[in-house]
């Protein structure tokens, strides 16, 4: 199989968001008097977008609309101020983005991160970097593991789907891919386990960046 492009999820694959998202989270729980969390505590909360998120962080017994939307709210506005105080790239992630690109591979990416943080995030931390299609959580379509946004891309670029191969840390991304009628490549550096990401369709993982483009030739 020759594969032409590659999706990449945002975070835990391309950034480390964990310790901002962790505490802008809790500043919103503790604004309504809440229990905190640990910030690995996170990487098991995020992945589903924001209201999944603050959802699963609070209490089961407070789980209500009315108290998720406001610290959704919170969060959001926590959120915006402190988006980019500890967030990172991943090492060796921008070294794949150069390689990727020099070989004339077109390279997206696909959240369930709000579509305006994404495209905040992915230039303050991967600038200049030649993405054909940066898209984020936007209203009316649905998020990820629907394979919508997925197949939005593959239109767009005027690629088949099964020549995309789709880098993700968490199992919404592989069962995005499959979905989608992609190739799914675990990225073990991010938020989930090996185990996780094997149970939900990955065909390939990968323990660096860099390995991505010996799967390329491979494949």
């Amino acid at each position: 199989m020759h594969f032409k492009a590659v999706i990449f999820d945002l975070d835990g694959t391309l950034l480390d968001t964990l310790e901002d998202i962790a505490d802008s989270a809790n500043s919103a729980l503790m604004k309504y008097g809440f229990p905190v969390h640990e910030v690995d505590a996170y990487r098991y909360f995020v992945g589903e977008g924001m209201t999944t998120l603050i959802s699963l962080a609070l209490p089961a017994e407070k789980r209500n609309n009315d108290i998720i939307a406001d610290c959704v709210k919170a969060f959001r506005e926590n959120y915006s101020r402190n988006w980019n105080v500890n967030t990172r790239p991943y090492d060796g992630v921008p070294e794949l983005l150069d390689a990727l690109a020099a070989r004339h591979v077109k390279m997206a990416i696909l959240s369930n991160k709000p579509d305006d943080f994404t495209k905040h995030c992915t230039r303050e931390f991967l600038p200049n970097r030649n993405f054909e299609m940066i898209l984020g959580r936007r209203d009316g379509i649905p998020r990820k593991p629907d394979p919508v946004g997925a197949l939005e891309i593959a239109e767009s670029l005027n690629i088949t789907p099964s020549r995309f191969l789709y880098l993700g840390d968490s199992a919404v991304d592989m069962k995005t891919a499959v979905r989608a009628g992609m190739f799914p490549v675990g990225a073990l550096w991010g938020f989930r386990p090996l185990d996780e990401l094997r149970e939900h369709g990955a065909r390939a993982v990968i323990e660096r960046p860099m390995e991505l483009l010996g799967l390329l030739k491979k494949l």
